[in-house]
C-alpha cells in the first residue's frame, strides 16, 4: 500500500477525514454517562417506586449506549497481523450484540484470503459467498436480493461467507471489496468487515479506506501483544494515523489459565495510544469454534462482548440517518 490513505471508491467516501474523531477519555473508557445514569434512575423511581439498582442502571446505560442510532452506516474492520487469537469470534461476539440490541441491520463480511470461517460460525442458509454477492451485484434492488447471500444468526447478525476457493479468494481486489461495501451499506447500519492476517493484502487499502474504526485483536501473550503494537505502527506510518486514534484493542484469552503477560501494563500500553481496552475471557463455547449463540456464553463472556459494543457505538454520530430505526424491544432485557 502507499504511503498515503487511498481514495474511497464511487459512491463511498473516505472515513477517516470524513469524520472528527470524538473527545475521549482514555483513562475511564467504560464509565458510564452520569446525566444518562441519572434520567434512567429517576424514571425508574417514579414508575416503580424504588431506586433501581447499579446493575440496573449500567444495564441500561450500555443498552442506550449501544441503540444510539447510526448516521449513514458504520463500518468497523476487524484484523490481527496474528492467526489463532480469535478474531473470527470477536467479529461474531461484537456483531451478535450489535443486532440483537438494535434495530436496524447488521452485516460482517469475511475478507479473509485465507480460508475464512466467518460462515462457519453462524447456521449457514445458504451456499453463497462474497464472490457470489460480488457477482449478483448488477442485479440487486431491495434487501431481498442481498438476502439470498447471507446466513442470520439467532441473534439478527447476517454473516456474507468468505470464498473457499483460495485461488478466488487470492483474487479478491481492493475494487471487488468496495463493490461489495458499497452494496451492503445500502441495506445495513452497521457493517463489520473480519480481515486476514496479511495486512499487504490488495483488499485492505479499501478495508482501511472505508472503516469508521478498528478492533484490533490481539491475545494475552507477548508475541500477540507484539504484533498488536507493530500493527498500529504500520498505520501510523502509512497514513491511517485516525484509525489508530479509534482503535479498539480487544485482548482474547484462546486458552484457560493465566496470561503469560502483565495484563495491566498491556492494559497501560494500548490506552497510551489506542481508544480503549477490552478483555473478552476463555469461554468454553468460543473455544468449539463452531456456532456462535449468545445465551450459551458464560456470563462474564457476555458481558465483555457487550462492553465492546458500547464502546464501538460511542463513536457513532449522535444524530440519525437513513438506517436509524426504533432499538429493538426489551430496553432491560438481561445479558
Amino acid at each position: 500500500m502507499g504511503s498515503s490513505s487511498p481514495g474511497a471508491g464511487p459512491g463511498l467516501q473516505a472515513a477517516g477525514p470524513r469524520r472528527a474523531a470524538p473527545a475521549l477519555d482514555r483513562t475511564a473508557p467504560t464509565t458510564a454517562g452520569s446525566t444518562s445514569s441519572g434520567v434512567w434512575r429517576r424514571a425508574v423511581d417514579t414508575m416503580l417506586g424504588r431506586r433501581a439498582s447499579a446493575a440496573e442502571v449500567r444495564r441500561q446505560n450500555l443498552h442506550d449506549r449501544i441503540t444510539q442510532p447510526v448516521t449513514g452506516d458504520y463500518r468497523i474492520a476487524l484484523l490481527s497481523l496474528k492467526g489463532g487469537v480469535g478474531k473470527t469470534t470477536v467479529t461474531v461476539g461484537l456483531g451478535s450484540v450489535l443486532a440483537s440490541l438494535r434495530g436496524d441491520n447488521v452485516v460482517a463480511v469475511d475478507a479473509n484470503p485465507d480460508f475464512g470461517t466467518l460462515g462457519e460460525r453462524v447456521p449457514r442458509q445458504t451456499t453463497s459467498t462474497v464472490r457470489d454477492l460480488l457477482a449478483a451485484r448488477p442485479y440487486i434492488r431491495s434487501y431481498a436480493d442481498v438476502r439470498l447471500h447471507t446466513s442470520q444468526s439467532s441473534s439478527r447478525l447476517e454473516v456474507v461467507a468468505g470464498e473457499r476457493d483460495p485461488a478466488a479468494s487470492e483474487a479478491f481486489t481492493d475494487r471487488d471489496y468496495r463493490a461489495v461495501v458499497e452494496t451492503l451499506c445500502t441495506h445495513y447500519g452497521i457493517v463489520l468487515t473480519d480481515c486476514g492476517t496479511g495486512i499487504m493484502h490488495s483488499a485492505m487499502d479499501g478495508v482501511l479506506s472505508l472503516a469508521h474504526a478498528l478492533v484490533l485483536v490481539s491475545s494475552p501473550a507477548v508475541d500477540g501483544a507484539r504484533s498488536a503494537a507493530a500493527t498500529l505502527d504500520w498505520l501510523g506510518l502509512h497514513g491511517y494515523a485516525h484509525l489508530v486514534e479509534r482503535t479498539v484493542v480487544v485482548v482474547s484469552a484462546n486458552r484457560p489459565g493465566a496470561a503469560s503477560i502483565d495484563m495491566e501494563e498491556l492494559t497501560r500500553h494500548f490506552l497510551a495510544r489506542c481508544r480503549a481496552v477490552v478483555v473478552i475471557p476463555f469461554d468454553e463455547h468460543l473455544a468449539e469454534g463452531s456456532v456462535v449463540e449468545l445465551d450459551r456464553l458464560r456470563p462474564r463472556t457476555r458481558d465483555a462482548f457487550v462492553e465492546l459494543a458500547a464502546m464501538m457505538a460511542d463513536d457513532f454520530p449522535a444524530a440519525g440517518g437513513r438506517h436509524a430505526v426504533p432499538a429493538a424491544p426489551d430496553g432491560l432485557r438481561t445479558w
